[in-house]
């Protein structure tokens, strides 16, 4: 069975040199792309990230700083990335919190806006925890009854992925064979942005999700703390965040 598209949809994998999206950097990259028709193209890449990765990162994904001296960086790869993305939905393992945000966050870094505001985001890993509470090798051993080899190499996640949506989907009655039902049915909280630290509250104002301001509007704080929204500017928070908190603040005038 084929998942019911009305646009690509592109299931993406990310390896990187940590997984702070603020400061950390792309590694390697897979998207595999699925069209409405079912057919399919996979783009993968290993990426220059102009830092060194820690050597206990290295040991989890098997990619050391020697194997990426010749790689092209990210600003290189940018163009054909967006490209290559232009009109697609998106899926991933956990991607809502790590890949969809360190890959806006990457493009954000050279200069490049990646438009996200139309793109509908299924992430396999909620779906899972919902159904199951597993990791993604039990859950490709649960839903496809295969073992995953070569765990943490991008494109073997990346396919092992789109295999246990398939999966999901042949399995629960209750789960629709439809994006927009899977897009809402993978959120767990209505975040503003991706790193969760602006949420939206019960009456759609958006709210602190952290520190001294947790729970109060943005808006009440920036108007009594106007000195706190420069200090998150300045802040190592993603520049996605920032973008929601200034849009915010701009509404204001």
């Amino acid at each position: 069975m084929g998942i019911h598209l009305s646009r690509p949809l592109v299931v993406l994998d990310l390896e990187a040199t940590g997984a702070n999206v603020a400061t950390d950097r792309i590694v390697e990259i897979c998207l595999h792309k699925v069209n409405p028709d079912q057919s399919t193209a996979t783009y993968t890449k290993r990426v220059n990230p102009e830092m060194p990765i820690p050597i206990e990162i290295s040991e989890i994904h098997g990619i050391y700083d020697i194997d990426l001296m010749d790689e092209p960086t990210f600003e290189a790869l940018a163009d054909e990335i967006n490209d290559f993305l232009k009109g697609c939905d998106l899926a991933g393992y956990n991607s809502n919190k790590f890949d969809v945000p360190m890959l806006v966050e990457e493009f954000y870094r050279c200069g490049k806006e990646f438009d996200m505001s139309d793109r509908r985001l299924v992430d396999v890993q909620n779906i899972f925890h919902k159904m199951e509470e597993r990791t993604l090798k039990a859950a490709y051993k649960f839903y496809c009854q295969k073992e995953l080899n070569n765990a943490h190499s991008a494109e073997a996640d990346t396919l092992a992925t789109y295999d246990v949506l398939l999966a999901q989907l042949e399995r629960y009655d209750n789960l629709e064979n439809d994006i927009d039902f899977l897009h809402e049915f993978s959120q767990r909280n209505k975040h503003l942005d991706f790193m969760g630290r602006i949420t939206e509250g019960k009456n759609g104002e958006a709210l602190f999700n952290f520190g001294k301001y947790k729970g109060q509007a943005v808006k009440d704080v920036l108007s009594k703390d106007p000195a706190y929204y420069g200090w998150m500017m300045r802040g190592e928070f993603p520049a996605y965040t920032k973008k929601v908190l200034k849009d915010i603040k701009e509404s204001m005038s």
